[in-house]
């Protein structure tokens, strides 16, 4: 009864953990081989902030610093900055909800390389406000080399971000995120030269960015719209709208009101409610 008692309390308190933890055990009755790599990243774990530190940990560590060290540095970021936390559960929420290939909570955080690239970027950017900017480099540099995801700590990324197959993707010192953001693979934020300063896009609510797309210089791509696949952005792009080509121009519509949470990547429907396509 006490048992039965303290899993409901974590179902209401913590139900993204609790989920990952019953699709933990789920994995370890069908596939007993997995069971040591399950205990050891999940179920040995009394939080879901001490299960990514220690998945992400065992990814990034190798001879130079060990993964009990960086597990270590993760604790003080998250310490420093608890919503850490709350945006890596709401990054797999997204994830699940907008990723067909995405069947269960526990996908992103044990497989998923965009996930925790950006998760690992969350640590980073903690460290590096911290004044561990030696440390907030080395885990750039780690990543970049393990998943060809290159994120300066720097960057400000909010929550509710979906970064899907997470390959060939960089994002620069002065980029920004917003939250509920839906990002392809091959995606650059970039500068457009050797200026200093704030150089690099910033990114609005609920935009989605189309594989290998190119968006260079301090712009702003505004909320709620649609970055065409292989499109090269250089200038502002309006609210709601979708933009397309090299270089890039506004062909219509965003198409939906969450391009984000939508994931149509379709330019073929871009005229706005109630005008003529």
């Amino acid at each position: 009864m006490r048992q039965a008692t303290k899993t409901q309390s974590v179902e209401k308190i913590d139900p993204v953990w609790s989920r990952i933890r019953e699709e933990a055990e789920a994995i370890a009755r069908h596939e007993p081989a997995l069971g040591g790599f399950i205990f050891s990243l999940v179920l040995n774990h009394d939080s879901f902030e001490e299960a990514l530190s220690h998945r992400l940990a065992q990814r990034l560590g190798n001879a130079d610093i060990g993964a009990d060290l960086i597990v270590h540095a993760f604790s003080d970021a998250i310490e420093a900055e608890p919503e850490i936390g709350h945006s890596a559960r709401a990054d797999i929420i997204a994830t699940f909800d907008r990723d067909p290939a995405c069947h269960r909570y526990i996908d992103p955080l044990l497989y998923f390389k965009g996930y925790q690239a950006v998760q690992t970027h969350r640590m980073a950017h903690r460290l590096w406000h911290m004044g561990r900017k030696d440390f907030a480099y080395y885990l750039q540099s780690r990543l970049s080399m393990i998943s060809s995801i290159d994120i300066h700590p720097a960057a400000r990324i909010g929550k509710g971000i979906m970064v899907d197959h997470g390959h060939d993707i960089v994002i620069g010192e002065t980029s920004v995120i917003e939250d509920n953001v839906s990002i392809m693979q091959g995606v650059t934020l970039g500068g457009t030269g050797k200026e200093a300063g704030d150089r690099h896009p910033k990114i609005r609510r609920g935009v989605l960015v189309g594989a290998g797309a190119k968006i260079l210089g301090n712009i702003e791509i505004g909320h709620c719209s649609r970055v065409a696949a292989c499109s090269v952005v250089l200038h502002d792009v309006p609210p709601n709208t979708t933009v397309a080509g090299v270089p890039a121009k506004v062909v219509g519509y965003a198409g939906c009101t969450e391009p984000a949470r939508a994931m149509d990547h379709n330019v073929d429907q871009v005229a706005a409610p109630g005008e003529k396509g």
